[in-house]
Formats: C-alpha cells, sequence, structure tokens
C-alpha cells in the first residue's frame, strides 16, 4: 500500500510557474513508476509527465519545454515544475505510481491559470 499527497496547486496568472509535490508513505527508491496526471473538466485525465528509476523521463508533448519531473528518493517525493503555465493547463494534476501489479493515485491537487 502506497498513499500520495500532492501540494502546490493554486491560482497563477499565465507565463507563471509552479511546483507540485507528492510524497509517498513509503520509501519510493524500488518505485519504477512514478507519474503526474492531470484532468481539466469534462476531459479524461491524460499523463502528463513520467520519471522511471533511473531518472528517465517523458513527457505529453503539449508540456514538452515547460514542465520538468524529477524524484527525490531520500524525501520520497516527486516534483513537477511547471513554467510558462498556460489557461489550457488548468486542471486537478494527480500523481501516480505503480509498484508493477498494482498502480496508487493520490488524490490531486487543483491548478488554475488565469489568463
Amino acid at each position: 500500500q502506497v498513499q500520495l499527497v500532492e501540494s502546490g496547486g493554486g491560482l497563477v496568472q499565465a507565463g507563471g510557474s509552479l511546483r507540485l509535490s507528492c510524497v509517498a508513505s513509503r520509501n519510493i527508491r524500488s518505485i519504477a513508476y512514478m507519474a503526474w496526471y492531470r484532468q481539466a473538466p469534462g476531459k479524461q485525465r491524460e499523463s502528463v509527465a513520467v520519471v522511471w528509476t533511473g531518472s528517465r523521463v517523458d513527457y505529453a508533448d503539449s508540456v514538452k519545454g515547460r514542465f520538468t519531473i524529477s524524484r527525490d528518493n531520500a524525501k520520497n517525493t516527486v516534483y513537477l515544475q511547471m513554467n510558462s503555465l498556460r489557461p489550457e493547463d488548468t486542471a486537478s494534476y494527480y500523481c501516480k505510481v505503480s509498484t508493477g501489479a498494482l498502480a496508487y493515485w493520490g488524490k490531486g491537487t487543483l491548478v488554475t491559470v488565469a489568463s
């Protein structure tokens, strides 16, 4: 069992930055897959960024060059640095981890980007 708590969301003007954090309830060193997803009102949840052990990362095309995902195993935390935010980035952002057969989600943090 892994519990995840996201934080760092809020209201920001277009062009601004936010850093989201997701703290896990257990050591993440052995967790291969850690990711951020988002869900805008009326839309399906979508993957934003993924980081694997060994620091391999992948991004959705819509956030490449603006968002950076990272993990700090010592703090059991995964981060999402979001720069050059746009109104279309407005969504609830969720942390997800996978331990193989099982996946766990946080409850989300809301990001609102004002134009």
